[in-house]
């Protein structure tokens, strides 16, 4: 699928999660596209990236920016105007920080795969002002109102929108005033899928950054006031302040590889799911390796978890509700084929045929 020549935009490479997951499926679709983003860290993300002509935005250049590059977000609206996508032909930007705004040439098409419109600036403004410093408060006051600006104005770059789930379609007519097409991001079903059936063991697991939306302190207050062990895979921020909560029966268990990972999710009894997500990759994972999830009923779980079949809701980010859910949880049995089964409609090959389908469409 190569009929001309191909942008391949992307916020910044500096670690691989969900957002660098989707921009490698279109290095499958695109092989010969060339990839333009503000930071690169080649130690931390190879193939497919580094198959492709990579070009950085100044950012890249800027001290420390291939570690932490979202300090430099005031700079990156000047850096994206300067990126020369001129004799491009299709541009397929992958957005959850500043990429979509590039200077279009008249005869491009530009279709922008929305994991969320900014957060930190949008809906979550007032959660990452809470949690962040005396430095980042101060800089978010500044230049909030400018990145606000710049956020809807680079909008109109966009030919056409491609939501990540229903939940950001909601945010980006309600913030952009734009429709876009719900195209799920894809799910490494089958390597998660191998684990599937393995003997439960008895404790519970939160996935995710140690982050305040992430709710990781609602996963431990519950865990430690029904006396259940919990295991959280992941690192962050609250870290120090959560192990300092934690007591017996919480366990830390950082960055594990890819099989730990798949290890964990199998023998966990549920995964706790108690933030809200614009979509959530890590409860598609735990179903992919036959193990149910304990969601907050909100945002992205409730179009990835079958309430009953998959797993369950609680209403609120309360620990009494969570930990109702919990109980509920122990007096149900879950069959693990129908949780496979959920999570292979994400898979990769229906991800890569829907976003080829739509693309030809326009």
């Amino acid at each position: 699928m190569e009929p001309q020549k191909t942008a391949l935009l992307h916020y910044w490479l500096v670690n691989r999660r969900g957002g660098e997951n989707v921009l490698a499926e279109f290095c499958r679709l695109w092989p010969e596209a060339d990839i333009f983003t503000h930071a690169w860290n080649p130690e931390a993300i190879g193939e497919p990236f580094s198959s492709h002509r990579i070009v950085e935005s100044f950012i890249g250049r800027l001290p420390g920016a291939r570690r932490n590059c979202q300090k430099y977000l005031p700079l990156m609206p000047a850096a994206i105007r300067r990126l020369d996508l001129s004799g491009y032909k299709l541009i397929v930007s992958s957005e959850s920080g500043p990429i979509k705004g590039v200077r279009k040439p008249k005869e491009a098409l530009h279709v922008c795969y929305c994991h969320t419109p900014m957060r930190y600036l949008w809906d979550m403004y007032e959660d990452y002002y809470r949690t962040t410093g005396l430095a980042g408060k101060a800089a978010m006051r500044i230049f909030r109102d400018y990145l606000r600006r710049y956020d809807l104005a680079s909008a109109g770059s966009v030919d056409a929108f491609i939501a990540n789930s229903g939940f950001v379609a909601d945010r980006i007519r309600r913030i952009y005033g734009r429709e876009s097409t719900v195209i799920y991001p894809p799910v490494e079903s089958g390597f998660f899928r191998e684990a599937a059936g393995s003997p439960k063991e008895d404790y519970y697991l939160f996935v995710g950054q140690l982050i305040a939306y992430k709710r990781p302190d609602l996963a431990i207050a519950a865990c430690r006031k029904l006396g259940r062990r919990l295991i959280l895979v992941g690192d962050g921020g609250m870290r120090a302040e959560l192990e300092a909560l934690s007591g017996n029966g919480i366990e830390f268990a950082g960055r594990p590889g890819q099989r730990e990972l798949r290890r964990l999710y199998a023998r966990a009894r549920a995964l706790l799911f108690p933030g809200v997500e614009d979509f959530g990759i890590v409860p598609l994972e735990a179903q992919a390796a036959g193990t149910p999830v304990i969601a907050l009923g909100q945002g992205g779980a409730l179009e990835t978890v079958a309430d009953g079949r998959t797993g369950l809701f609680f209403a609120r980010p309360e620990t009494d509700l969570l930990c109702e859910a919990i109980e509920r949880f122990e007096a149900q049995n879950f069959d693990t084929a129908a949780l496979v089964a959920n999570a292979e409609r994400f898979a990769p090959e229906r991800f890569r045929r829907e976003i080829s389908s739509f693309v030809a469409s326009l």
